[in-house]
C-alpha cells in the first residue's frame, strides 16, 4: 500500500500495547468460550435501541430474557447520533448508556457493534448522509479523511461504551469491529485501524469480527488475533466447520442467526417457519455454538430511516416494519417462534419460567378524515426556494431525507415529447401546470409530455425511498444527479424546495398542512383519536396511495399500497389521554377514513430462503 501522511485521527487511535489491556471478561481457550474463566454459552438476542421507543426498552429487555436469553446486541448508527457533522446527541431515544444499564437491570450481558458501518437494513448503512455526499470520500477504507472522521465519532461514542463494559461494573462484554467487512472491501490497513481505535479509547473486552461463512468474506474481514464469528441462517454444521478448519482453537460462534428476513416494498413479507427456525438453533447449539439471534425483536424503521438494497437492476427500499418474523414482534407479543427457540434455550426450565403477557391494543375503530392543504400548493410555500441553472442533489442542498420539489418553467413545442431524467435516485412525480402526467423512477425515468408552444410550469416532486444500506452502491447520492431533458435539450433554470419532512418539528407540520385550501386529491389530512388510557394500535390506511403519516407531530413513516404491509405500529408512547392527532401527507390519493386495527397487517408471505451474494 502507497505510504501516506497519517492523519490526525489515526494518531489519536494508537494503541497501548495489548499486554496493557485488562483480562476481558470473555476469553477462549482450545474451543471453548470462557467467562472468568470458566465454560460458557453466549445465547444472546439483536434488539435494536433505535428501532423502539425509550419507553418501551425495559419491557422489550424483559421479553428477550424471559426468551431464554443472556446476552443483548445491538448496533450504534452514527447518522442516527449526529445528524449534523458536529451535534452528536445521547439524549432521549438517542440514550445508549440508558439502554446498556437497563439491559444490565434484567441481567443481561451486553454486545455492542459500533460500526462505523452497521448496515441493519438502517438508511445509509448508518453512516451520515453529510459523510457520505462529501465529495472524494472513499467509505470503509484507510483514506484518510474517512479515518479522520471516524475517529471523530469514535471519540465520542466508544469512552461512553469502555465505561460500561464489564471490567468498570457494567454489561458490556463484547465489541465488534467494523461489520461484515468481507462482504465489502480488502483494505486490512483500514480494519487494523478500526480494531485499534477501539483499543485506544478504552475498549478492553472481547473484539470480534463477523461475516458471512464463505472463504472470500473470511478472508477480507477477519483479523489475526481477534476471534472470528459468523453470520447464517442455515447450514451450521457447513459453517462450524470452515471457521474451525480456518481458526482451530476458537469457539463456533453465530454472531447473527437469521431465524426471519425483512421486508423491501412491492415483494412478500418474509417469514421462517417456527419449527425450522427452531432446528436449526438447535443443531447450532448441538455443534457446541455460541448464538445471536437476528432479530429476537425487531422493532420499527420509525421516521424515514429505512434503508434500502439495489440486485443490481432495481433499487429495493425497506419498508416501514422491521418485524422481521422474529420471536417477538413488533408490538411486543410473543409469537408461536418465540416458545419453539425458547424450549432450546432453557430446556425444562422453559416449562416454569413466567412469560410476560402481550402489552394492550386499543379495540379497533374508524377514524373519519378531514382534507386539508393540496399537495403542490402547501409544499411550494413551505420552505424557501433554492435557484440554480441545473437541478441540485439532496446532498448539493444539504438534506439528507424527504422530498424535493423541483420546478422548471420550459418553453414546450406544440405536440408531444419524451421527458427524461437521467441521475433519478429515486421516484419522481412529474406534474405541467399542476397536472400529473407520469410517476419515473430510477428504472424507468422517462415520460411522454404534450407541449402547447407556451412556457409551463414543470414540477418534479422528488423522494428519496432509503439510502443504500449494503453493498458496492453504499453512499450513492439522491434527487436528480444528472438533469432533465425534453427530448435531447436540457431544462434549466431551476427552483427547489427542501422538504426534509422527517426533521419537521410539529408546529412545521401543523403550518404545512394548513397553508392551502383543500383541492385536489393529493395533500395533506387529519383525523382525530380520543381515548381514555393510551395504549398500542395499528393505523391501516384503507384507499390511501402513497405517502407518509404522523401521530401528534412524530412521524411514524412511510406506507404503500403496494405492500407487503398495509398497517403502521403506533407505539402506547405516542399517545396521550384524550385527543390525539393523526396527520397525513398523500402523494396520490387520499382515502376518507383511517382504521385502527387490533394487529400488524404485513402482507401475503413467502418463505426466507439463505443466499450470499
Amino acid at each position: 500500500m502507497t505510504t501516506q501522511a497519517e492523519p490526525p485521527s489515526a494518531r489519536r487511535a494508537a494503541p497501548a500495547a495489548r499486554t496493557d489491556r485488562p483480562a476481558p471478561t470473555l476469553t477462549h481457550r482450545a474451543n471453548t468460550l470462557l467467562r472468568h474463566g470458566r465454560p460458557h454459552r453466549l445465547l444472546s438476542g439483536s434488539l435494536h435501541y433505535f428501532r423502539v421507543h425509550p419507553e418501551q426498552w425495559a419491557d422489550r429487555l424483559e421479553r428477550l430474557a424471559a426468551l431464554g436469553l443472556n446476552t443483548v446486541d445491538t448496533y450504534v448508527p452514527w447518522n442516527f447520533h449526529e445528524r449534523t457533522p458536529g451535534d452528536v446527541r445521547f439524549d432521549g431515544r438517542r440514550d445508549l448508556e440508558r439502554f446498556v444499564r437497563l439491559a444490565q437491570d434484567q441481567g443481561l450481558d451486553v454486545v455492542v457493534r459500533p460500526g462505523p458501518y452497521i448496515c441493519a437494513e438502517w438508511d445509509n448503512g448508518g453512516l451520515p448522509a453529510w459523510l457520505t455526499g462529501t465529495s472524494g470520500m472513499r467509505l470503509r477504507t484507510s483514506h484518510p479523511p474517512f479515518l479522520d472522521a471516524v475517529g471523530r465519532w469514535f471519540d465520542e461514542l466508544i469512552p461512553r461504551v469502555a465505561a460500561l463494559q464489564a471490567g468498570q461494573g457494567g454489561p458490556v462484554v463484547a465489541v465488534q469491529i467494523e461489520n461484515e467487512y468481507g462482504s465489502y472491501g480488502d483494505d486490512a490497513d483500514y480494519l487494523r485501524w478500526t480494531r485499534d481505535a477501539l483499543t485506544a479509547r478504552g475498549i478492553t473486552e472481547l473484539l470480534y469480527t463477523a461475516d458471512g461463512p464463505t472463504e472470500l468474506m473470511l478472508d477480507a474481514g477477519t483479523l489475526p488475533g481477534e476471534l472470528a464469528a459468523l453470520t447464517f441462517g442455515s447450514q451450521p454444521e457447513q459453517a462450524a466447520a470452515l471457521l474451525r478448519a480456518r481458526r482451530p482453537e476458537e469457539p463456533f460462534v453465530c454472531a447473527e442467526f437469521w431465524n426471519g428476513w425483512f421486508d423491501h416494498w412491492g415483494e412478500k413479507h418474509h417469514v421462517r417457519p417456527a419449527a425450522g427456525a427452531a432446528e436449526t438453533l438447535r443443531r447450532i447449539l448441538d455443534a457446541d455454538g455460541s448464538v445471536s439471534l437476528y432479530m429476537a425483536h425487531g422493532g420499527t424503521n420509525f421516521g424515514l430511516w429505512a434503508g434500502a438494497n439495489h440486485d443490481g437492476e432495481r433499487l429495493q427500499p425497506t419498508v416501514t416494519s422491521y418485524d422481521s418474523d422474529a420471536p417477538i414482534a413488533e408490538h411486543g407479543a410473543v409469537t408461536p417462534k418465540f416458545h419453539a427457540l425458547r424450549e432450546h434455550l432453557l430446556g425444562p426450565e422453559a416449562a416454569t419460567r413466567p412469560v410476560p403477557a402481550d402489552p394492550p391494543l386499543l379495540p379497533p375503530r374508524t377514524l373519519p378524515v378531514t382534507r386539508g392543504a393540496a399537495l403542490l400548493d402547501a409544499l411550494r410555500t413551505v420552505a424557501d426556494p433554492v435557484h440554480a441553472p441545473l437541478p441540485l442533489s439532496f446532498e448539493d442542498l444539504g438534506q439528507a431525507s424527504g422530498l424535493v420539489l423541483y420546478t422548471a418553467h420550459p418553453l414546450l413545442p406544440a405536440g408531444q415529447f419524451d421527458l427524461t431524467v437521467t441521475g433519478l435516485h429515486d421516484r419522481a412525480q412529474v406534474f405541467l401546470d399542476g397536472t400529473p402526467v407520469g410517476v419515473l423512477d430510477r428504472e424507468t425515468a422517462s415520460c411522454r409530455v404534450t407541449g402547447t408552444g407556451e412556457r409551463a410550469r414543470l414540477e418534479l416532486l422528488v423522494e428519496n425511498q432509503g439510502r443504500i444500506n449494503y453493498g458496492p452502491l453504499l453512499g450513492q447520492g439522491k434527487g436528480i444527479l444528472g438533469g432533465v431533458r425534453v427530448e435531447r435539450r436540457l431544462v434549466h433554470g431551476w427552483t427547489m424546495h427542501r422538504l426534509p419532512i422527517d426533521t419537521w418539528t410539529p408546529r412545521e407540520l401543523a403550518r404545512a398542512a394548513s397553508l392551502a385550501p383543500p383541492a385536489g386529491t393529493a395533500g395533506f389530512a387529519t383525523a382525530h383519536l380520543t381515548v381514555d388510557r393510551p395504549a398500542d394500535t395499528f393505523l391501516a390506511l384503507p384507499g390511501f396511495a402513497k405517502g407518509f403519516c404522523w401521530i401528534n407531530g412524530e412521524l411514524l413513516g412511510r406506507y404503500w399500497e403496494i405492500g407487503p404491509q398495509t398497517t403502521l405500529y403506533l407505539p402506547r408512547p405516542l399517545l396521550r389521554a384524550g385527543e390525539n392527532t393523526v396527520t397525513v401527507l398523500e402523494l396520490e390519493r387520499l382515502g376518507d377514513r383511517i382504521d385502527l386495527l387490533d394487529g400488524p397487517r404485513l402482507g401475503p408471505t413467502e418463505e426466507y430462503v439463505e443466499t450470499f451474494d
